[in-house]
């Protein structure tokens, strides 16, 4: 074998990979040895002295020091106007047999091309080398969101759907591999400031979070990009999303607690809704003020999901419907792992679910020819007969009571989910308790809603251990 006789003496002190392609009745078409540059050459000269072998020679790698000048002659350089050009073989593509080659711009003189060339070369014998692909920004991120978000939440694909909406205004029809750190952070800090339409006003600036949210998405789709060996830096890597330095107006409402309903108001809610609200005002406010679970919970709940005998309900979905189209919902999982849980229920609650389900069943006979019937509890009755209610259908029924009761008409049906902590506390509940009930893991607005309830009753178990202390030094 010719293998064999090569001279195995180190002559750069360089170690490079060589892959030798032949045919040969006592060998295996494909062999790979380890050879220092120059000898790689004695091999190639070898091969192509003895043509019964058929090989085919391709060299990966660079040459340092007295074998640069051997290494380049792998490369082919050119001069076109003012710039060097150097296209370097890539070998055969093992699956077509074509003969592939790269070809770069070098620099402005064949020195600078030379050096181009061999770091190239470097790169390729290291295996650190990436060929950077020439797709857009725009078309790489649509194609990593509908793989990357197969299966998931759909809401939470549209949240990614929105933000990749921002960074396309900047990157939509670039390059991958053109888009450099300092525009991208650029980007970033144009999110801050840009003017966007908001409730029918023109407002400066996304807020923080939502350019955090930009900021995350970007670093996945770009670690993607680098993890494919489709560019070579990541350019969101040392980025930074600067929190805007607040007002002092900001400062001071951080101590405001979110509005909510106490407890003689709620009752003046109530009534209004049972005497004055259209149907299942009643049963629905009923239930939310009495449960604590979010609106999209509630509208979606079925049948099967109450107990009766136990006195229980099931929290196991919830409603995403973005485009309001009544027969185009969809049922997803809860907005946390905590959140599917089994709340207990009030009598006054049950008895309103049973009077409701008996009016349910003969409007359902009526209607049995349209009617949607898929066990849910809180149906229209219009157009779409048994479709669950729109959660929006539900705001406006709450701001027309309050408007009716004289109260804020700026809480919402999530407000009742307060009012249900701030009751829950003031009658002794802990937090933690309140917070399963609820399905939070851990929330802020659940703990300042809670602290402020109970802040009288630190105060007055202060009182109490001072009278104790009194009456032990007296």
């Amino acid at each position: 074998m010719w293998k064999e006789s090569i001279n195995t003496t180190n002559v750069a002190n360089e170690i490079i990979s060589v892959n030798v392609w032949y045919t040969s009745m006592a060998s295996p078409p494909f062999r790979e040895i380890s050879l220092p540059p120059l000898q790689a050459f004695y091999v190639l000269v070898h091969i192509i002295s003895r043509p019964q072998h058929m090989g085919v020679f391709y060299l990966y790698g660079q040459a340092y020091n007295s074998c640069i000048g051997e290494v380049n002659k792998m490369a082919y350089f050119e001069k076109r106007g003012e710039k060097w050009y150097f296209t370097i073989s890539l070998g055969r593509d093992p699956v077509t047999g074509k003969l592939k080659q790269l070809r770069r711009v070098g620099g402005k003189t064949k020195k600078e091309a030379q050096a181009a060339a061999t770091a190239l070369e470097h790169e390729l014998a290291q295996g650190t080398f990436v060929k950077e692909t020439e797709m857009t920004f725009g078309v790489f991120a649509q194609d990593w969101l509908q793989q990357h978000y197969k299966g998931v939440k759909i809401g939470t694909k549209r949240v990614r759907e929105k933000e990749i909406k921002l960074l396309n205004i900047y990157f939509e029809n670039a390059k991958l591999k053109d888009i450099t750190k300092k525009a991208y952070q650029e980007a970033l800090d144009d999110l801050m400031v840009r003017p966007r339409e908001m409730k029918k006003e023109t407002v400066n600036g996304y807020a923080y979070t939502t350019v955090s949210g930009v900021h995350g998405t970007a670093r996945m789709i770009f670690s993607k990009a680098k993890e494919f060996d489709m560019i070579k830096i990541d350019p969101t890597e040392f980025a930074k999303v600067t929190r805007p330095q607040k007002t002092v107006e900001e400062l001071e409402s951080e101590d405001e607690i979110p509005k909510y309903l106490e407890k003689e108001e709620l009752s003046l809610f109530l009534r209004t809704a049972r005497d004055h609200g259209y149907d299942l005002d009643y049963t629905m406010f009923l239930m939310l003020a009495y449960s604590g679970m979010r609106v999209g919970e509630m509208v979606v709940l079925k049948w099967s999901d109450i107990d009766f005998d136990r006195g229980t309900v099931k929290i196991t979905k919830t409603y995403y419907n973005p485009l309001n189209n009544a027969v185009k919902f969809t049922l997803v999982p809860p907005k946390t792992k905590s959140s599917k849980r089994e709340i207990d229920l009030e009598p006054i609650v049950l008895d309103e679910l049973i009077k409701h389900r008996a009016q349910q069943r003969i409007f359902r006979m009526a209607m049995r020819d349209r009617y949607f019937d898929e066990d849910f509890i809180f149906t229209m009755t219009g157009k779409h007969p048994g479709y669950p209610i729109f959660v929006k259908t539900v705001q406006n029924h709450m701001t027309r009571l309050l408007k009716l009761a004289e109260l804020n008409t700026a809480l919402t049906p999530h407000s009742l989910r307060h009012t249900h902590t701030s009751l829950l506390a003031e009658a002794g509940a802990g937090l933690e308790e309140i917070m399963e009930r609820l399905g939070h893991k851990n929330d802020d607005i659940t703990k300042s809603v809670y602290l402020h309830v109970t802040k009288d009753r630190k105060k007055e178990a202060s009182r109490k251990f001072g009278q104790l202390m009194n009456n032990i030094t007296s």
